[in-house]
């Protein structure tokens, strides 16, 4: 008996699923093109499950390109609405659109922002009138017994901002390597797919010496990077070699005159390199097998590009090697 309870919740919500993509047309069309000529974020709205539902579809739309923030109408009555800006774009939730402290705001939010899009069951509602845009979440029943509890209906709601992150995604040209920018506390293997040259560091956070100057030189440029080495590098601009705090250290014990030694005579010629078009995992198996925690980025040349840093594909806080 459970399992065909279960079954007919399922249906049901599968019809209602059904009935939302039937109708999908212009309005949907008109809510993704405001949305994309938005110059600054999206602001969803709404109260108790749909406010739930709104919670989620924003962290959808900032996981994929579409800067969002959520605003709960009650804090809005009292200070929040002043974080709506004349360019943003509201997306207000409400199933039956005659929630009272959605609508209060509705007058408000008109002032203040560019555009209002709808996503209501209630297509001549309060809140369809005052919206620009309606997006119809309307369902055939609820699977609750009682035909109370949102349930078909927040399903259906949470699909449809789907569908609008995704196509919205898709029109902003957002990429595997973007979402994982927008992770870097995701899991470890989903860090190692990115390319080399998306975590790399480049420019003036290089710690770099050419190799005619002095061990002293070197030393200070370490200090102000402090990233554990310095790359030394020659006239063209190539990596001729590389300096670790390990080796000052035992360059103080040697008593070596940093003022009077060049550099290029004490660092450790011809280190490891790396190309940037690899991927960031086949340069941590490089740091596990030479036990190495910094790789100079280099060209077919030789000329460096940038320095890659453990802490770049670990994180700081799992500075470890992995078995």
């Amino acid at each position: 008996m459970s399992l065909e309870e279960a079954r007919e919740v399922l249906a049901i919500e599968e019809q209602g699923l059904a009935a939302v993509r039937q109708r999908l047309g212009t309005e949907f069309i008109k809510a993704v093109e405001l949305i994309l000529a938005c110059p600054s974020r999206l602001i969803v709205t709404g109260i108790g499950k749909s406010g739930i539902i709104g919670q989620k579809i924003t962290a959808t739309m900032n996981s994929t390109g579409t800067p969002a923030f959520f605003l709960h109408p009650v804090e809005a009555m009292h200070g929040d609405l002043g974080m709506v800006q004349v360019t943003d774009v509201v997306l207000a939730i409400s199933y039956s659109g005659e929630t009272a402290e959605l609508n209060i705001l509705l007058s408000s939010l008109k002032r203040r922002c560019s555009a209002i899009i709808a996503m209501t069951g209630g297509t001549h509602s309060t809140l369809a009138l005052g919206a620009d845009v309606v997006l119809d979440i309307s369902v055939p029943r609820e699977a609750c017994l009682l035909g109370l509890a949102p349930t078909a209906s927040t399903t259906a709601t949470l699909a449809l901002g789907d569908a609008l992150a995704v196509v919205l995604m898709k029109r902003n040209n957002f990429q595997a390597a973007d979402f994982r920018k927008n992770h870097p506390a995701g899991s470890l293997g989903e860090r190692l797919k990115v390319k080399v040259s998306e975590v790399m560091l480049t420019g003036s956070a290089v710690p770099s010496v050419r190799n005619g100057g002095s061990i002293s030189i070197a030393v200070d440029e370490l200090n102000r990077k402090n990233l554990g080495a310095v790359v030394v590098i020659d006239e063209n601009g190539r990596v001729d070699g590389i300096l670790t705090d390990g080796d000052v250290r035992r360059l103080v014990a040697a008593r070596i005159d940093f003022q009077a030694t060049p550099v290029r005579d004490v660092m450790t010629c011809d280190p490891v390199t790396i190309a940037s078009d690899i991927q960031a995992v086949d340069a941590l198996s490089i740091m596990q097998r030479h036990e190495i925690t910094i790789l100079p980025v280099t060209d077919a040349d030789g000329a460096m590009q940038g320095i890659l840093h453990l802490h770049d594909l670990l994180g700081k806080g799992e500075f470890r090697f992995l078995l």
